[in-house]
């Protein structure tokens, strides 16, 4: 059998290290994970009870393929139509379907270098030329991009905030971006995480999509939502891009759960304010402690952050691991940062205890 040859070269994507794992190898009784942006609050007790109706009272029965309910209660909040909504098995499937829809062998697709692995990886399943333009600072470079922009780019990604760096793209900055690209070019608005942002000059890419016809906003049940595990997040454009990705959805792609729990989180807003309100107390005490560390960090706006151990960011995660903390390591551009989850409080203060015992005995044996 003869795969794609543009495919065999592709990684597969590697997923923070499991718990269960890491007990298992390193024998530890206590092992905290703050390698995959996870919601450490859990999720909505609404989403809860849902969850158990469906399971309940449905599991032998299919899902709505269109997730109608769901679209409905979201176009009412957030203000489109119920045709600009796309769901999928987590936004991972919507940017899958994106590049199904619009790439073709020899289309160019534009992104950041360090930003979300997925964009990249679909664009090459398609086999698209991918552009990969640095970060400034950690940050999107906005101009950059739009000047690799030719007649040959057909998508261009924008992380905001970005994963893993946690930095943002301001409105003004945005839409003079958009003012400048050109029609025919589709911009994708990753924002994953913009329910953490308290920025006041973050954009609201929803606003912006009476516009833009050429925009389309991915978001996210997995992060603040805590729904990780039921895979559910959507897109939110022009109808007629809409239309498009659903001619290569697959059918029943997300579950009756998923729909349901989903549904359920959207009218619990006090349990996303909680959420935001203790990550934004996590992230101060972070930046304290990095800054008493004298560590340099990316501005973070998301649920983590992106620091600077000052070594190789590979040994400092074996290091963390051994002391029961999963973190996440790897960046092409950045060998020495590493990038952390912000968990409860006890979770972020062991995390910093570990980090300086990890930091310590390296600098005893350096």
């Amino acid at each position: 059998m003869q795969p794609k040859s543009n495919i065999v070269h592709l990684p597969v994507y590697q997923p923070g290290k499991p718990v269960e794992d890491v007990k298992r190898e390193l024998g530890l009784t206590e092992v905290i994970k703050l390698a995959s942006n996870e919601n450490p609050f859990g999720c909505s007790e609404r989403a809860k009870e849902a969850v158990i109706h469906e399971i309940t009272n449905n599991a032998s029965i299919y899902p709505d393929g269109a997730s109608v309910e769901l679209t409905k209660a979201l176009a009412t909040k957030l203000g489109v139509s119920t045709d600009s909504i796309i769901f999928g098995c987590g936004s991972d499937e919507v940017i899958l379907m994106l590049a199904r829809a619009f790439l073709v062998p020899g289309d160019e697709t534009i992104m950041a270098d360090q930003t979300f692995s997925v964009y990249k990886h679909n664009a090459e399943v398609e086999n698209a030329r991918v552009i990969e333009v640095p970060l400034k600072d950690g940050k999107h470079d906005l101009p950059a991009m739009l000047s690799r922009v030719t007649d040959r780019t057909k998508i261009v990604w924008v992380c905001n905030p970005n994963n893993p760096t946690g930095t943002i793209v301001t409105k003004d900055e945005f839409e003079s971006f958009m003012s400048k690209v050109p029609s025919s070019v589709l911009v994708v608005l990753d924002e994953a995480y913009v329910e953490y942002v308290t920025e006041e000059s973050f954009p609201d890419g929803i606003k912006l999509l009476s516009t833009y016809k050429n925009l389309i906003v991915l978001r996210t049940f997995s992060k603040i939502y805590g729904l990780a595990s039921l895979r559910i997040g959507y897109g939110v454009g022009h109808p007629d891009v809409i239309r498009f990705i659903n001619q290569v959805r697959e059918p029943f792609n997300t579950s009756r759960v998923a729909q349901a729990a989903a549904l359920a989180a959207l009218e619990d807003a006090a349990f996303l304010d909680e959420c935001r309100n203790r990550n934004s107390e996590g992230l101060a005490y972070l930046r304290e402690q990095f800054d008493r560390m004298g560590l340099h960090y990316f501005d973070a706006h998301g649920n983590f952050i992106m620091f600077d151990a000052k070594l190789p960011s590979r040994d400092i995660f074996d290091a963390l691991l051994r002391k029961g903390i999963i973190s996440r390591a790897g960046w092409q551009y950045y060998p020495t940062y590493i990038r952390i989850t912000v968990g409860s409080r006890e979770e972020n203060e062991k995390f910093i205890a570990a980090l300086e015992q990890v930091l310590q005995e390296a600098a005893v044996l350096g």
